[in-house]
């Protein structure tokens, strides 16, 4: 099988255990993102890894949606997220204080809180939040697993800046965990630990995969490409401001003298002049839909 190195999602699981895996990295798709803005290393290495979790936990669920990774905090950074769709398009982006120094995931998201929210195209958005006690965004996870959806779950992220890279091992839902279960469950979390930083990052899927459980039978599923993609659009940012409501966008016009709506993701911006206005309110307002 050629499995990509780059931008790549490749699943599998044990032959000889109830666990299902899956290995991601990130290269051009996390260079687009992070060329788009200026973060300091710190930054850039904690996004890289938020949207490695977000490829990681989209893969676990089957639904046509998107799957968002989401921390909010008093410290340095007060927004992080990485989001990823069924169709594995991921994007991003962190609102840093001005000046913010801090290293680590404790003193750059102080006092935070970590959001899972998934959103299918049909049907109810589910969110559920943990607090960000832990010194890693992977062990913040893994706690989010064992505390909302009781599900035992081993994560291991890797970042440096440039790529990004993760690997998860889960329990089958649905799957009884007996003593002997148990007992493979903890060898195989072990086995996964023991990854590198260096390996996660630049090692082949098959090499690493050999490397890691060479002891154990493993079937490998088909890899899927992961790459950047943005959902904003002009008539996206219309709908903001229509859910705004006319008085309040005609007082900002008249305020600014244009309106500018500005793409956190892409950068992407879209101006709205007097002229512009009239026509988002000429017919009757439609349903709002945020733009993200």
């Amino acid at each position: 099988m050629n499995i990509p190195e780059r931008d790549a999602l490749l699943g599998f699981h044990f032959e000889t255990a109830p666990v299902r895996g899956h290995l991601v990295r990130l290269d051009a798709s996390l260079g687009e993102i992070l060329g788009q803005h200026f973060y300091p290393p710190p930054v850039a290495t904690l996004l890289g890894e938020t949207l490695a979790a977000s490829v990681l936990l989209g893969a676990t669920i089957k639904f046509a949606g998107a799957l968002g990774v989401q921390a909010r905090s008093q410290g340095p950074v007060a927004i992080l997220f990485g989001e990823c769709t069924h169709e594995r398009q991921i994007r991003g982006y962190a609102r840093v204080a001005d000046g913010a120094l801090g290293e680590g995931l404790r003193e750059l998201l102080a006092g935070g809180t970590l959001a899972i929210t998934i959103t299918p195209e049909q049907g109810q958005r589910y969110q559920g939040v943990v607090p960000l006690e832990a010194p890693r965004l992977a062990h913040c996870l893994e706690h989010y697993f064992a505390q909302s959806e009781q599900l035992p779950t081993c994560i291991v992220l890797a970042a440096d800046g440039e790529r990004a890279a993760g690997l998860l091992l889960q329990v089958l839902p649905g799957r009884a965990a007996g003593e002997e279960h148990a007992r493979s469950w903890d060898h195989l979390c072990q086995l996964a630990r023991t990854t590198s930083a260096r390996e996660l990052l630049h090692d082949p899927f098959t090499t690493l995969l050999y490397h890691l459980f060479h002891e154990e039978r493993v079937r490998v599923h088909d890899p899927e490409a992961v790459r950047f993609g943005c959902h904003c659009s002009r008539e996206r940012a219309a709908n903001t401001l229509r859910s705004l409501g006319e008085q309040e966008v005609r007082a900002v016009l008249a305020e600014q003298g244009t309106i500018l709506i500005h793409c956190e993701f892409c950068q992407q911006e879209y101006r709205f002049d007097g002229q512009a206005v009239d026509g988002l309110f000429a017919a009757s307002p439609t349903a709002g839909v945020a733009l993200h």
